[in-house]
């Protein structure tokens, strides 16, 4: 019974089906990326070399591939061992895997709504009849019996508009921008233990020297102690050197302050407490400079940079719903059939000739509703109006991202070789001072006045010997970080996202040389 039932009713599903054909609402189309072939008026390839190990020189190559796993170049196995620890462990990262599988659980769910939906019931009871409603003469048992009810039922809802499907397409939409939003993770917690272990170096670097100099203050503060005993000199330029001393000394505690913290942050980012700091230490000297730095063409950067990406999903999330509010001011048209057994015995509700069915459809249109859909309808392209507009101003922000980190990594080059030359200079000019001044052929303020700028001249140098370490770090993230190269077998959470269209000819970087 119930097969010819639905035999029946197949053709009209057919004909209706055949009508969705295409969607309400517009198509979205992946925009274009901007026609520049550059990122700066006067972009350079090459930056100078500063003369020292970690100021080498360094050569831009347009088109070359990233690595996925980039911080290799650093060549650094104790910062890979990090890195990879912090992937697996940070809490920020678990909660952005949960939330893309919030999200393609909700695209899941509503792709169900494409096929039809069947519900079974069954009911029993027991019933007693009155019996002033009864006969006399009927027999008195009969007014006790058992009703029970068996039904199954289907309703489909046809998506005579493409409105479902429209739905589905925004929250796959949704969930791929998820999965970019969880690969933006990666990417940062990965920039950010990089640029914690070259902070980390540069802190600890600038506290060594820092008490290299005060041991030097205290020799020449020894020897001035001396001449001053001798009566050699006043001692006015003893009670000079020892403020000075203090005041070098008064420099060195909050940079071992802000080690500590840095440390703290380090084990943070691992998923670890500071009372359980990590294992690794970072040297600026364990920490090599690439001799070629990647540079993605202009045109492949919004397809490389998770951020950019996402805003693509949202902007496609959006579109869609343009088509689900416009669908939902058509009619909806809804195909139903069942059947149902009566029975007040269990043993015969399946008998022959006790099943009755049904067929029918239904046709819904919203005739008033105080203009809600028409409202609802443009506040999607408003919403679509918006995204857009956000879609544009993260693109507008990643080249942005990518010309300063250019300028960054010229300039800082520059700044760190001529901050070698004058470190070197201060060296020497210092060591003259305190030669002549053992040899009493120059006042002590001269070699006061070398010191001080010796002791700045370092602590420059090491600032800048790391920043072209940071700013390498940030170039790789700026481009995207090379997420489409990774190895998955790193975190067991991520999801593929979509691959940019088309991979550069260039071979990528090495993750060693």
């Amino acid at each position: 019974m119930m097969r010819r039932l639905f035999l029946k009713a197949f053709p009209a599903l057919a004909v209706t089906t055949a009508l969705v054909a295409c969607s309400v609402g517009p198509d979205f189309m992946t925009p274009e990326g901007p026609g520049t072939r550059t990122y700066l008026p006067d972009q350079k390839a090459d930056l100078i070399a500063a003369g020292i190990p970690g100021g080498e020189a360094q050569r831009i190559v347009q088109g070359m591939d990233i690595p996925g796993q980039w911080w290799g170049v650093f060549q650094s196995p104790q910062l890979n061992s990090l890195i990879e620890r912090s992937l697996r462990a940070n809490p920020d990262i678990r909660a952005a895997a949960a939330s893309l599988k919030v999200a393609q659980s909700n695209a899941r769910a509503q792709r169900a709504t494409l096929f039809p939906t069947i519900s079974a019931g069954f009911t029993g009871s027991q019933n007693q009849t009155a019996t002033t409603l009864q006969s006399p003469l009927s027999d008195q048992s009969l007014n006790i019996f058992g009703l029970f009810t068996a039904g199954l039922q289907i309703t489909y809802a046809l998506d005579i508009w493409g409105g479902n499907r429209r739905q589905i397409e925004s929250l796959d939409a949704l969930a791929e921008a998820q999965c970019f939003q969880l690969e933006g993770a990666y990417l940062s917690l990965a920039s950010n233990v990089v640029a914690g272990a070259i902070l980390e170096a540069s802190l600890r670097a600038q506290v060594e020297a820092t008490k290299r100099i005060i041991a030097a203050q205290r020799e020449t503060l020894g020897i001035l102690t001396q001449q001053s005993g001798l009566g050699a000199i006043p001692g006015a330029d003893v009670a000079t050197q020892q403020a000075a001393m203090a005041q070098s000394e008064a420099i060195l505690p909050p940079l071992q302050k802000a080690l500590a913290q840095q440390r703290n942050l380090m084990a943070n980012l691992t998923g670890r407490l500071p009372s359980n700091p990590v294992a690794e230490r970072f040297e600026l000297g364990d920490l090599k400079l690439p001799g070629e730095l990647p540079l993605s063409l202009p045109s492949k950067l919004v397809e490389q940079r998770p951020d950019v990406r996402a805003a693509e999903a949202n902007l496609h999330s959006a579109s869609a719903l343009v088509g689900v509010a416009i669908a939902n001011q058509l009619p909806q048209v809804t195909l139903s059939a069942g059947i149902t057994a009566n029975s007040v015995s269990l043993d015969t509700l399946f008998g022959a000739g006790i099943p009755g069915t049904i067929a029918g459809f239904n046709i819904a249109q919203t005739v008033l509703d105080g203009g809600a859909l028409y409202a609802k309808k443009k506040g999607a392209k408003a919403a679509l109006e918006q995204a857009d507009a956000q879609y544009q101003s993260t693109v507008l922000a990643a080249f942005r991202n990518v010309a300063d980190t250019l300028n960054a990594l010229e300039y800082d080059a520059t700044t760190l070789k001529a901050a070698v030359e004058a470190e070197r200079a201060a060296a020497t000019s210092l060591n003259i001072a305190r030669k002549r001044l053992e040899l009493g052929d120059t006042t002590y303020i001269f070699v006061l006045i070398a010191e001080l700028t010796y002791q700045q001249a370092i602590l420059t140098r090491i600032q800048a010997q790391a920043a072209r370490l940071t700013n390498t770090a940030a170039l790789f993230q700026a481009l995207g970080g090379g997420w489409w190269n990774r190895d998955t077998a790193l975190a067991n959470e991520r999801s593929k996202c979509r691959p940019p269209s088309a991979i550069p000819a260039k071979a990528p970087l090495q993750a060693a040389r």
